[in-house]
Formats: structure tokens, C-alpha cells, sequence
């Protein structure tokens, strides 16, 4: 058997996670020079560089990459059944990782986090937000937050925030100038506001009603990536937006901004914290999870997906 140790591949999994030994070195509350140490010493014994390091960054090799995927989540089952022999599985606390859209990380921290941090003092969250859907389990997430229809099926789905809808806008002077599309199809003789999504596909529009469902691939002249710059432009005169009615309300309210297409536009399944059937459940994370669940049975704020 290869002479790495546990206190080293620990080591690795931190820093590689943080993607900085400073930030790895406070969480684990030991000095940088030990993390480098402990990493250099395991690249030493594995005969392989598992980091690129700088003076201002740290990103993995490919061998690295590699070992984080199938190191993080055996390091962490293994805290689990360690937590549940020793007892000290039913106490909450150190670091919960959940990796969110930013819509959904948004409803946790005005909504759950506040409750639970003061309920549960000894937990250290770290919400994470990405456009893409990830590896929750490879990346060293407890647990993950998107909309229902992007959880993968070996996942368990807790939803919250109540369904998402979401629908098409534009600015009056817009509407006034260019008149109002009567069905999806009319979209094509608009300017829209496109969206970019994190894969590199420009999103197709959905709508849906009487049973009938239509993806357009609108045209338009500006491409964005993020749904508050979409609602923003569409403020500004610039086309129609395709946005979660939660991000453009405040402009609704305020007029700034009118639907169209809107019985075209019907409520979805929303948003969902999402974990793995395959592994014991942390007390820390089974904790969030009932705070959650009180917290969305008593909030009736919208949610931005």
C-alpha cells in the first residue's frame, strides 16, 4: 500500500476545494506553510503534480482533478460513519457547503439561513452560487439547489419557495412602438433580449397553454447571462425579456414594465435543496433541511429562480 497519509489527502481535498491555501488554511485553522507542507509531501509520495499553484491562484492538474472526484465524497462518507458509530453524528455543527442558482440562494439567505444560524451557532454555511449544474457529490457540495426539472434522478428533492413562473416583458414605449405579440410565434418579428445559458446554448423560450407546448429560439441583438440584466434591458426599451416573474415585479408594480404573452406564461415546478440517497445523512445537513421546510411553510415570498 502507497504511504500517503489522512491528515495529507485531507489536506489536498481543502485546498483543492477552496482553490486557495489561505482560504483552505483559515477553515482548517492551521498555517498556509503546514498545507503546503502536507501537499508537497503528497505529490512527493504519489510521484505527480496534483496542483498548479501561483501567487495568486491555485488550480488543479488533470492528475489532481482526477483524485478530488473520487477522494472528496469517500473522504466524507467516511466522516459520516465515523460521526454515527462515535455518537457525534446527531450533533450539528462545523461547515455545510450547498452550491445554489442565484435565485435560490437568494430565498435561503433572506429566508432559512438567518433562523438557522442563530439556532445552530456552531455551523459554518457556505452557500456557493454557479450557473451550472454540477457534481454536487464530486465538487465536495452537502447539498445542491436548482429548479425541480434540473435534479438528477438519484438525487432526493426537497422543494421550497413554491412554484416558479415565467413570463415574457417588455417597457411600455416599447409596447406602443412595436405593438404586442398575440402568440409565442409573433416573437419573431420583435427584438428580444436572449439569453445565454451557462453551457453555451442560447436558451429557447417555453411557453405553454391548452395543452400545447412551444420552445422559440427568439431573435434579438443583445445575448445576456444573468436574469436581473435581462429585466434591466427590458427596463430600458432594448426588447422583450423572458424572465422568473419574481425578478421583474418590482418593475411591474412600479410600471416600468408590462407582460405580454401572459396566458402563455403558466406556473412550473419550483426550486429544490437536493442531496444524495446513496449517503447517510448528516445531522448538520438533516437540520437545514427542517429549517427549511418550517421556514417555507410560513414565508409567501416569490421565488427567483
Amino acid at each position: 500500500m502507497m504511504d500517503v497519509s489522512l491528515p495529507e489527502l485531507r489536506a489536498f481535498v481543502l485546498v483543492a476545494q477552496q482553490r486557495s491555501f489561505r482560504r483552505a488554511a483559515d477553515l482548517a485553522g492551521v498555517s498556509r506553510s503546514s498545507l503546503s507542507h502536507a501537499l508537497r509531501g503528497l505529490e512527493r509520495r504519489l510521484g505527480t503534480r496534483l496542483l498548479h499553484r501561483t501567487t495568486r491562484s491555485v488550480a488543479l492538474t488533470e492528475a489532481g482533478d482526477r483524485l478530488l472526484a473520487r477522494l472528496a465524497p469517500m473522504l466524507r462518507d467516511m466522516d459520516d460513519m465515523l460521526g454515527a458509530v462515535s455518537g457525534e453524528g446527531s450533533a450539528v455543527g462545523g461547515v455545510l457547503r450547498i452550491n445554489a442558482n442565484e435565485g435560490g440562494a437568494r430565498w435561503l439567505l433572506h429566508n432559512a439561513v438567518p433562523g438557522f444560524l442563530r439556532q445552530y451557532p456552531r455551523v459554518s454555511l457556505e452557500l456557493l452560487t454557479d450557473g451550472k449544474l454540477i457534481d454536487i457529490i464530486a465538487e465536495g457540495f452537502d447539498a445542491g439547489v436548482r429548479l425541480r426539472e434540473a435534479v438528477p434522478q438519484d438525487m432526493v428533492a426537497v422543494p421550497f419557495g413554491g412554484d416558479t413562473r415565467f413570463i415574457a416583458v417588455a417597457a411600455p414605449a416599447y409596447i406602443t412602438e412595436r405593438g404586442s405579440p398575440e402568440t409565442p410565434h409573433d416573437l419573431q418579428g420583435h427584438r428580444c433580449i436572449r439569453q445565454r445559458l451557462p453551457s453555451g446554448k442560447a436558451y429557447r423560450w417555453e411557453f405553454a397553454r391548452d395543452g400545447q407546448e412551444l420552445a422559440i429560439d427568439v431573435p434579438g441583438d443583445v445575448t445576456l447571462d444573468n436574469n436581473t440584466l435581462m429585466v434591466e434591458a427590458a427596463i430600458g426599451g432594448l426588447g422583450v425579456a423572458f424572465v422568473p416573474e419574481a425578478y421583474a415585479r418590482p418593475a411591474l408594480d412600479e410600471e416600468r414594465l408590462m407582460t405580454v404573452l401572459d396566458d402563455w406564461s403558466p406556473p412550473g415546478p419550483g426550486l429544490c435543496l437536493y442531496y444524495s440517497r446513496n449517503r447517510h445523512l448528516p445531522a448538520t445537513l438533516r437540520a437545514f433541511i427542517e429549517v427549511v421546510r418550517s421556514t417555507d411553510r410560513t414565508v409567501a415570498s416569490p421565488v427567483c429562480s
